[in-house]
């Protein structure tokens, strides 16, 4: 059966802000990656080298500007959750003090690897949030146990 990641949290900036961290390479590389490739267009490219050690890798299968975004999602080099072989799909609802995001990750194949990327999607997403509240992460460095 396949499992999922999902989870909620606020940032203190507006829809367009987050839509550009989310699908920007500029902006990607600020709170995830040390490089991205990014075509915010259904059949795009989702390209983010993770950490400077994973490349994940996607294709966007739905952009609505800054409301939601879905990609298939995967890693280069991994036979258990290859490219293309699970989904991530962020809604952005605005909200009095900025933005509601909501955030599902299916499609994984197991509760490993749930897990894992549940760990790794936590960390990424603390520092979205920090980025997006104006505040500022050190450059993506590779991480242990992911």
């Amino acid at each position: 059966m396949a499992e999922s990641v999902y989870t909620e949290i606020e940032v203190a900036a507006p829809q367009a802000t987050v839509f550009a961290l989310l699908t920007d390479p500029d902006q990607i590389v600020r709170w995830i990656g040390t490089e991205a490739n990014s075509d915010a267009t259904p059949g795009g490219l989702f390209l983010v080298n993770v950490g400077g050690r994973h490349m994940a890798r996607g294709e966007f299968t739905e952009v609505i500007p800054v409301h939601r975004l879905a990609y298939s999602f995967g890693w280069e080099d991994n036979e258990t959750v290859p490219p293309g072989s699970s989904h991530v799909e962020i809604d952005l609802i605005a909200r009095d003090a900025g933005t509601l995001i909501r955030f599902t990750h299916s499609g994984l194949p197991n509760a490993k690897e749930r897990d894992s990327h549940r760990k790794g999607w936590e960390h990424y997403l603390s520092r979205l949030k920090i980025t997006a509240d104006g505040g500022h992460v050190d450059p993506d460095v590779p991480m242990k146990n992911m």
